[in-house]
């Protein structure tokens, strides 16, 4: 092999990989265009190979060392970078990622909490006028606690805490992807676990009003509830965008459809997920417990759904 010959032939390749990788190396991968990208990729296995030569050959020490240097600075950025850049998404989608599809499907959300809140304002009237409806809908058990023993349920979560928070948090998880996953049915399954949960917290409203429970009652919701519901509705959100997308692609064909609004609708997940777990361990962990006073609990309660709006408004402002 012809050294000089060689390197007069791959010396443009290795600036122009230096090149890349002084870009990269100052403003981020996600700075280079995906044509930039694959040039990188193609640059940096190219590269390698000539270090394998150069070796193989024994141009000179000093030749070695410079391409040991581009290839490792490649390696870095490509391999290292690019878990970096993961981690960095993530971070990105939690910051402002979430917010913003939130935002972006606000109407879907609004639809799924309006559907609960109705069908728990009537299931309400339903069972303060009407005992039978009450039976129907509430389990015997409950209703026997609350109206001869005046008391509520919840004190069966003490001393078992690990156990209830983690059973909570999976029934929580399981209605929630059912209510993600009933919009495959155009919907149908997603209205139908939003309307039966509404008519069942109706009817407990009810019950425990009729008795002079609502205050401890509702100083129990409040903390995870504050949380969990907007949860729910959320899933309930995305399983409308999913029955949109079969319904109603708009200007879409059903397969660009499911994509755009599946995406969507994915994201929303990601954040469900993330509010129910922290719902569960606070259903478990602080909502029962008799050391913190009602009042306590209403104001954490209040103070998480105030963060959660404030978290879901935030809007990124583009650096002009």
């Amino acid at each position: 092999m012809k050294i000089k010959r060689w390197v007069a032939r791959r010396e443009a390749n290795w600036q122009r990989l230096h090149h890349l990788l002084g870009q990269v190396e100052k403003r981020g991968l996600q700075y280079l265009s995906a044509q930039e990208i694959q040039e990188l990729a193609s640059l940096y296995r190219s590269v390698s190979g000539d270090l394998a030569r150069a070796r193989t050959h024994q141009v000179g020490d000093r030749l070695i060392q410079e391409l040991q240097q581009l290839t490792t600075r490649g390696y870095h950025q490509i391999y290292q970078g690019s878990r970096h850049q993961e981690w960095a998404a993530v971070g990105e989608f939690i910051l402002w990622g979430f917010p913003r599809v939130v935002q972006q499907t606000w109407g879907y959300t609004a639809i799924a909490t309006s559907v609960f809140f109705g069908a728990g304002i009537i299931a309400w009237w339903y069972a303060w006028t009407d005992p039978v409806f009450l039976e129907i809908v509430v389990p015997d058990r409950l209703i026997t606690m609350v109206r001869d023993e005046r008391e509520l349920w919840m004190g069966s979560i003490l001393g078992i805490e690990p156990l209830a928070s983690t059973n909570i948090m999976i029934n929580n998880l399981r209605v929630s992807f059912s209510t993600v996953g009933g919009g495959i049915t155009a919907g149908l399954v997603t209205l139908y676990i939003l309307v039966l949960n509404g008519v069942f917290i109706g009817a407990i409203a009810a019950l425990v009003g009729q008795y002079g429970l609502a205050y401890p009652f509702w100083a129990f919701v409040f903390p995870h509830g504050s949380l969990e519901l907007p949860a729910i509705f959320l899933a309930g959100g995305a399983g409308l965008l999913i029955a949109r997308a079969l319904v109603a692609p708009g200007q879409y064909s059903r397969v660009d459809a499911l994509k755009v609004y599946g995406t969507q609708a994915a994201q929303l997940v990601f954040g469900v997920v993330a509010l129910l777990v922290v719902a569960g361990v606070i259903e478990g962990f602080f909502s029962p417990n008799p050391l913190f006073p009602d009042v306590l609990k209403y104001l954490v309660g209040g103070g998480l759904f105030a963060l959660l709006v404030l978290y879901c408004r935030r809007v990124k402002r583009v650096e002009s």
